[in-house]
């Protein structure tokens, strides 16, 4: 094996998933939907990987890892493999996940200082709020008329709920 992590000898569907650090239900996924080529069998059934689907995994996870969508990806390789140059098309994809990621920055730029807005007021109501009474301050959100239902672009209480449970 070469010292690069790459390998000259064919691979199975165990040793593709541990040298790439994927899973092997990872690598039949990819297989299914058209990311690697379908892989010959050996006479006992195990997939037979060429040594360059270790390169292909590590190119899939990193597309991945920049918004890249598996349908996307596999249109890609699909031109690729008729011939056609897909480089264009990768540029537009990457340019669309940009804008994207840029509304999602304004809105939840926006949000902070909703966020921010809505701690400030809590904070009056509390000031405002005798020891051991209840400042309502959910009930004061939700009847504010600014405050419309579904306007936030991302909801935290399940990112909130999720690590609270973990640690029970």
């Amino acid at each position: 094996m070469k010292s690069d992590g790459s390998t000259n000898r064919t691979l199975q569907t165990g040793e593709l998933a541990r040298l790439s650090g994927v899973s092997a239900d990872t690598i039949r996924f990819y297989e299914r939907k058209q990311l690697l080529p379908d892989a010959p069998r050996t006479a006992t059934g195990y997939r037979v990987f060429p040594p360059e689907a270790l390169a292909r995994v590590k190119l899939i996870r990193a597309a991945l890892s920049i918004g890249f969508s598996v349908v996307e990806l596999a249109d890609v390789f699909r031109q690729r493999e008729s011939g056609v140059a897909p480089c264009r098309r990768v540029r537009e994809l990457a340019a669309e996940k940009l804008a994207v990621l840029d509304a999602r920055l304004r809105d939840m730029q926006s949000w902070r200082r909703e966020l921010r807005r809505i701690l400030s007021d809590w904070d009056v109501r509390l000031s405002r709020t005798p020891g051991g009474k209840q400042a309502r301050l959910l009930e004061a959100f939700a009847s504010n008329s600014n405050n419309q239902p579904g306007r936030m672009p991302f909801d935290l209480s399940a990112r909130g709920n999720r690590s609270r449970e973990k640690r029970k």
